[in-house]
C-alpha cells in the first residue's frame, strides 16, 4: 500500500514546518508584518548565498539583522541547493525553522545550459552557475529534484532560465518555448509555479524579450521572475520601458539589484539605489498593480569588500527606496 501524504511529510520531518507556514498563496492586497512591525505588500527577502555560504549565518542576518520573514534559496555550504545531501537538506530545514524563515522560491539553475544543436557560445564554460553544472540532458532530472525541494521547503515557486544566450535564437525559439511550456505543465501537476528569470546571459534578458516569450507561451503556470538589473545590464531601460510591456498578471517574483555604466560603456553592479534602475518608481508600480509575491535582494555588487558587507549596504538602499516609494519605512 502507498504511503499517505501525511506519512510522507512526517517522514521528511515536515509536519512542524507545515504548521509554522501559513497558506502558500497569499491574497492580493494582504500586507504582512515583518518581525519588526513594518508593513510591506511584498515578501521581502534576500538570496541566501549573496550574504555567505554559511547558511545559518545568512539566516540569522536575514531574520535578526534585517528583520525579515522570507529568504530565497540558491546555494549553501559551497554546494548548489539541488546537490545537497538528504542530511544537509534536513539541516537547512531545521535552520529555517529556528529563524522562522519562509522560502520565497527555489532559485534553481534549471535550463541554464546550452540548447542542443545550436551553435555553442564560447562563453558557456565561464558563466557563474552557483555551484551547479547540469547539461541539457540532465534537465528533466533536475526539474524533478527542484519539485521535491519545493515540497520540502514549502514553497510554490521554482526559478528557471531559457538556455545560454545565442547570437541568433530565432531558429530555436519555438522549440525553447515548447520546452518551457512542458516544464510549466509538469510543475502545474504539483501545484508549483515555474518562474522564468530574465537573465542577460540567457535568451530572455530584457522586459521586451520577456513580453514576447510570455505572449508566445500563454500557459499561466509560467510566470516571470522580473529582474530590472539584468535588463539594465544589456542597456535596456527596465522601468518604465520594459516593465510597461509586461503582462502584469504574469509577474510572479522580482529580484532587486542595480547597475551602473562604466566609461567604456560596459556595465558593473552597483548597490541598490546607486545605479541606473529607477527603483523608487518601479516599487511604486509594483504596489499599484497589486503585486504581492517575492522581492528578493540579489546583491551581486561587492563594492563594500565582502558579500555580507555589500548586502547590508544594498539592503539599506532597498529599504530606503521602499520608504521613498511610500511603501514601508
Amino acid at each position: 500500500m502507498g504511503r499517505t501524504r501525511r506519512e510522507v511529510l512526517a517522514g521528511l520531518g515536515m509536519v512542524g514546518l507545515g504548521a509554522m507556514v501559513p497558506s502558500l498563496v497569499q491574497k492580493a492586497g494582504a500586507f504582512p508584518m515583518d518581525p519588526k512591525g513594518v508593513a510591506c505588500p511584498f515578501r521581502l527577502a534576500v538570496i541566501n548565498d549573496e550574504i555567505t555560504q554559511d547558511f545559518e549565518r545568512a539566516c540569522a542576518i536575514v531574520s535578526q539583522d534585517f528583520g525579515l520573514g522570507w529568504i530565497e534559496l540558491r546555494s549553501m555550504w559551497d554546494k548548489n541547493l539541488t546537490e545537497l545531501s538528504p542530511a544537509q537538506v534536513e539541516d537547512a530545514r531545521k535552520i529555517l525553522l529556528k529563524y522562522k524563515l519562509r522560502v520565497t522560491d527555489i532559485a534553481s539553475p534549471l535550463f541554464k545550459a546550452d540548447w542542443p544543436g545550436a551553435p555553442r557560445s564560447p562563453q558557456s564554460d565561464h558563466r557563474d552557475q552557483f555551484h551547479a553544472d547540469f547539461d541539457a540532458a540532465a534537465q528533466d532530472k533536475l526539474l524533478e529534484r527542484c519539485l521535491s525541494l519545493a515540497k520540502t521547503f514549502q514553497t510554490d515557486r521554482i526559478r528557471c532560465f531559457d538556455y545560454w544566450r545565442l547570437d541568433d535564437p530565432k531558429p530555436f525559439r519555438a522549440a525553447i518555448n515548447a520546452r518551457l511550456a512542458k516544464a510549466a505543465d509538469r510543475c502545474a501537476q504539483e501545484h508549483v509555479i515555474l518562474l522564468l528569470e530574465n537573465e542577460m546571459t540567457c535568451n530572455t534578458a530584457t522586459g521586451e524579450e520577456a513580453a514576447e516569450v510570455l505572449k508566445a507561451i500563454p500557459n499561466r503556470n509560467l510566470m516571470l521572475n522580473w529582474d530590472p538589473g539584468n535588463a539594465a545590464a544589456l542597456k535596456s531601460k527596465p522601468y518604465p520601458n520594459g516593465f510597461d510591456l509586461l503582462p502584469k498578471n504574469r509577474i510572479g517574483h522580482c529580484h532587486a539589484k542595480d547597475v551602473r555604466y562604466k566609461p567604456d560603456g560596459q556595465y558593473e553592479w552597483a548597490e541598490v539605489g546607486g545605479g541606473v534602475v529607477d527603483w523608487v518608481d518601479q516599487l511604486r508600480a509594483l504596489q499599484h498593480m497589486g503585486y504581492h509575491y517575492g522581492l528578493s535582494l540579489e546583491t551581486h555588487w561587492r563594492g563594500a569588500g565582502t558579500p555580507e558587507a555589500s548586502t547590508r549596504i544594498s539592503m539599506d538602499g532597498l529599504k530606503k527606496a521602499l520608504g521613498k516609494a511610500g511603501i514601508a519605512s
